[in-house]
């Protein structure tokens, strides 16, 4: 690995990384309408953004980078005639992002600098308001953003570079900011079904928590490795894994169960295909180094595909 490429990655990842209602059965609402009319919310793990999900298929790009092999346009095609699907999905957003704040895209990272040739983009509205009262169906992918994942994996990468695989450097960085950061999380994915129940109060809500990016096992992680997770200490994979994502998807699963939606589970199916499995369905910094192909730590097309069957059986269980 080139020292150029190696401080490339870690400049761009700065870059990118960056009340219980009463719900029908999503049958009943199908009878009713014909198709599911189904809005999918979401950040970049929802859209798809890198290229090693498909094709970016929206002509002209709004800069939120929707991709052919992310899983609601899986869904999509495979569901057919049953959905009526408006994706919304934007790469890098937040939660404000989704029901209240209009959110300026990036559009998806290309070689050489990570930028994309057709930006900078328009804003786009707050995603909320592509759902109405005739909505049937929402999914919604979201959290990593408010909480700063990208901000940590990209700090994490450079203080390991500076240990060289050495102690725990970004969990003695962060661990005094997480409950607040996880907090966060919690009110504003409160607030956002709060809102999104009042928008479309007989819509099937389904929530998609985050997959096994980091392994069990970390020793199977290569230090350095930009196809992996490049620089970041053994030590601080351990606690990524256990005081990152697995309270993240905590803290959507419970905030979900508050308020009637299913929660879809990805993170346990998705065990064993990790950044640094062998067969893995999140990519690391890069997908490929030759040729270079950006991915910032995302799902590819294997682990939007396995998304997509568990939404889909979420939506056939009504």
């Amino acid at each position: 690995m080139s020292r150029t490429l190696s401080r490339l990655a870690v400049a761009a990842t700065a870059v990118v990384l960056a009340a219980g209602l009463a719900v029908p059965s999503t049958a009943d609402a199908r009878d009713r309408a014909g198709a599911l009319r189904w809005v999918a919310l979401g950040d970049s793990y929802t859209a798809g953004v890198i290229q090693a999900t498909g094709d970016v298929f929206e002509t002209p790009p709004d800069g939120c980078a929707r991709t052919t092999q992310s899983y609601p346009e899986i869904a999509r095609r495979d569901l057919g005639a049953r959905v009526d699907l408006r994706n919304v999905s934007c790469g890098a957003a937040t939660i404000d992002n989704v029901y209240r704040e209009q959110q300026t895209p990036l559009g998806r990272p290309m070689p050489p600098d990570a930028i994309d040739p057709n930006a900078p983009f328009a804003p786009v509205p707050p995603q909320l308001d592509a759902v109405g009262p005739k909505t049937d169906l929402v999914t919604i992918g979201i959290g990593g953003n408010t909480m700063g994942f990208a901000e940590i994996i990209q700090r994490c990468v450079e203080l390991g570079d500076r240990s060289k695989n050495t102690g725990t450097p970004c969990k003695d960085e962060f661990t005094p900011s997480m409950s607040v950061r996880l907090d966060t999380v919690r009110q504003q994915y409160d607030q956002m079904l709060t809102a999104l129940h009042s928008k479309a109060p007989t819509a099937k809500v389904i929530t998609v928590g985050y997959p096994h990016i980091v392994p069990n096992d970390t020793a199977s992680c290569r230090f350095g490795d930009i196809q992996q997770l490049h620089t970041i200490t053994a030590g601080d994979l351990d606690w990524a894994r256990t005081a990152v994502l697995e309270p993240l998807n905590k803290v959507i699963q419970q905030v979900s169960a508050a308020h009637g939606a299913t929660y879809v589970d990805q993170y346990a199916s998705s065990a064993g295909h990790s950044v640094c499995d062998s067969d893995h369905w999140v990519d690391g910094v890069v997908s490929s180094i030759v040729p270079l192909q950006f991915a910032f730590v995302h799902p590819n097309a294997k682990g939007q595909a396995n998304v997509a069957r568990l939404v889909e059986n979420a939506i056939h269980a009504g």
